[in-house]
C-alpha cells in the first residue's frame, strides 16, 4: 500500500464533500471511534459501527460544516495502518490511525484532536 497516496485521495475525498467518495476509502463493517462522536452526537462511547451508521453521521457533519477543509501535515505507516496528521475542523489538530482488511478497505479507525 501507498500511504502518500492513499492519504492524499483521503484528504482530497474529504475537501471534495462528496460523501460516496469518502465511504468508498472504508469497508462495510467500520468502526469508527472519535471524540467527535461523543460531541456532535452524544454518544458517550464515541463509537460508530456499520458503513450506514457512519455515513449518516458523516452526512449530517458535511451539512453542518460546509466549509469543512483538511489540511495533511504528515503520514505515518503501521503494519497494515497508517496515522495521518492533519489540520481538522475549528482549527483543531487530529492524528487518525486507520486500519485496513486485506481489501484495502479500512475497516476501524481511531481518531484523537488536540483540545
Amino acid at each position: 500500500m501507498d500511504a502518500e497516496k492513499f492519504a492524499k485521495e483521503w484528504i482530497d475525498s474529504w475537501n471534495s464533500h462528496n460523501l460516496d467518495d469518502i465511504l468508498n476509502h472504508y469497508s462495510n463493517d467500520i468502526e469508527i471511534t472519535t471524540p467527535m462522536i461523543k460531541l456532535a452526537g452524544g454518544i458517550n462511547s464515541g463509537t460508530l459501527k456499520g458503513k450506514e451508521s457512519v455515513a449518516d453521521y458523516w452526512k449530517k457533519a458535511l451539512e453542518k460544516i460546509p466549509d469543512l477543509h483538511f489540511e495533511l501535515i504528515d503520514v505515518t505507516v503501521g503494519v497494515d495502518s497508517v496515522a495521518l496528521y492533519y489540520k481538522s475542523v475549528m482549527d483543531k489538530k487530529a492524528v487518525e490511525v486507520m486500519f485496513f482488511n486485506e481489501k484495502g478497505k479500512v475497516y476501524k479507525m481511531i481518531a484523537h484532536y488536540t483540545e
